[in-house]
């Protein structure tokens, strides 16, 4: 009989609980909320890489690992041709002389090219550097 009592109430409770809480999550597969897929090149192969001032301020850059330093003014584009960009790892750093933060917008926009949109931005500190890895991953610091 008590055991009938205790299945009663929690019956009972179960069906008199509100239900107007919808936190209630749900498994999914990566797909369907993973986020974009990284960036990444073949090991080895051709790159050219394209980086584009969208600020309104010149820009300085430098290419590591040439430490070669680079101005770009607002609008420009500078290109860079590597024959084999991903070995070694290589990195270009960049930034405002005013210390005003910049975001970084890569994209790939053919098999053989990394596009670097370069905007103003109000997180701080902002992005820095594009490093393309050895294994052809692209990373933004």
């Amino acid at each position: 009989m008590s055991k009938l009592i205790s299945a009663s109430l929690i019956a009972a409770a179960l069906l008199f609980t509100p239900t107007s809480n919808t936190d209630i999550t749900l498994a999914g597969t990566c797909a369907s909320n993973c986020g974009p897929r990284p960036l990444q090149f073949k090991p080895g192969q051709y790159l050219r890489l394209k980086i584009v001032n969208r600020t309104p301020r010149v820009l300085q850059m430098e290419k590591f690992p040439e430490m070669r330093r680079m101005f770009l003014q607002p609008g420009k584009e500078y290109t860079i041709d590597q024959a084999n960009a991903t070995e070694p790892n290589f990195s270009i750093i960049f930034w405002d002389d005013t210390g005003r933060s910049i975001e970084a917008k890569p994209s790939k926009p053919n098999f053989g090219t990394l596009r670097v949109e370069l905007r103003p931005t109000y997180r701080f500190p902002g992005d820095r550097s594009i490093y393309i890895l050895n294994d052809g991953k692209v990373q933004v610091f």
